[in-house]
């Protein structure tokens, strides 16, 4: 989060872009890190100091929103520099718009096969309500009839959506996820929302036609940084 995009640490460009989303009203950074909280204050942003045992991120946010007096709590990963306002957005209107959810996400129509084989790509997979029915580091779904797949979005007869690594959450249930016990499944893939599903809870998958860069290795990093080039020219 502290690596420089463009002249600025990569943790600016997501509080940016994040900041810019419509609907939200105040971004904070989550951190057990003073050298990333100093970052965030000498841009001019809010960072808040946690606990260093969180098992995972939003284990973190929890500990931070249960400070807070918002109904809706977005949890945006650090890694994301790249991230559209309006992907945030895309998220966080499921909860507005319907009461009975939880949780919700985002994802997009995988277009490229490397990224449907990637273990750093999460996969997702929705019943027909849009509900996630599974994440996944694996390339799924997979096909046990043989031959060429995915047939890619928008042209594949079975989506294949790639995940963004953004929650939204009533806060309510935020606090309630941060109680819940780890999961095999959330500890046998690194993916925190497993959690949710496994214990019974719905997350609701929006989709988005922007594409994002997670940066998860220095090659992602190569990647993000040519392409802010390419934005400034």
């Amino acid at each position: 989060m502290l690596a420089d995009i463009g002249g600025r640490p990569m943790i600016e460009h997501v509080y940016r872009r994040t900041a810019a989303t419509r609907g939200v009203d105040a971004v904070v950074v989550a951190t057990d890190d003073a050298r990333i909280a100093a970052a965030v204050e000498g841009f001019g942003g809010v960072a808040r100091m946690t606990r260093g045992d969180h098992r995972t991120g939003t284990d973190r946010i929890a500990e931070v929103a249960a400070d807070l007096s918002c109904a809706i709590v977005v949890n945006v990963q650090g890694d994301e520099p790249l991230i559209e306002p309006e992907t945030i957005r895309a998220a966080i209107d499921p909860l507005e718009n319907d009461p009975t959810l939880e949780m919700a996400t985002v994802c997009r129509p995988i277009s490229d096969p490397a990224d449907y084989h990637n273990p750093s790509v999460v996969k997702l997979v929705m019943d027909r309500e849009g509900n996630a029915l599974y994440f996944s580091r694996a390339p799924i779904p997979h096909n046990r009839a043989g031959g060429p797949f995915p047939r890619l979005a928008p042209h594949s007869p079975v989506p294949v959506f790639k995940h963004f690594g953004i929650y939204v959450f009533r806060r309510t249930f935020l606090l309630t996820f941060a109680r819940l016990s780890q999961t095999p499944l959330e500890t046998a893939e690194s993916l925190e929302q497993l959690r949710a599903l496994e214990h019974g809870f719905r997350i609701r998958a929006a989709i988005t036609p922007h594409d994002s860069i997670g940066v998860d290795t220095p090659e992602d990093l190569e990647r993000v940084r040519h392409l802010a080039v390419v934005e400034r020219t």
